[in-house]
């Protein structure tokens, strides 16, 4: 059963999840400290997971062993309205090609990835480890 509902909010979330180019990825610390980032991100609605490739050293790799359960949300609007977040497991994604490899992550972020002064072979090797994050749970307004 899908995990976001067919209504009128699950339809704003998936196209946000389809659309957006940044969402906030929340880690927590071995103390239980939130760590929210800014990551791009491939939405999957077939399997309802969010693909995120991850800088080599980013320290959230390490609690992702301790601490695999993770928080995404988008930015709201200037009303505060639209919230959108997301809750879920993260996993290994060892099954995706690396970024400059991916169609479907080059499209959507090619030019992104100019903006930051990288290309697509200097973004791959510094952003190479992919994780998955698989949706329990949806809520919002």
């Amino acid at each position: 059963m899908p995990v976001i509902p067919d209504s009128e909010f699950g339809a704003r979330v998936r196209a946000r999840l389809r659309d957006e180019e940044t969402i906030w990825l929340t880690t927590t610390t071995a103390n239980g400290t939130p760590q929210p980032n800014p990551v791009w991100f491939l939405w999957n609605d077939e399997d309802e997971t969010v693909l995120v490739y991850n800088a080599n050293d980013a320290k959230r790799l390490d609690r992702f062993a301790l601490q695999p359960r993770v928080a995404l949300n988008f930015n709201t609007d200037e009303s505060g309205d639209d919230v959108v977040v997301l809750t879920g497991v993260v996993e290994q994604a060892l099954d995706v090609p690396a970024p400059d490899r991916h169609e479907a992550y080059l499209a959507k972020y090619a030019d992104a990835i100019g903006r930051i002064g990288m290309d697509n072979d200097s973004f791959a090797q510094k952003y190479s480890v992919p994780i998955r994050v698989r949706i329990e749970k949806v809520r919002g307004f």
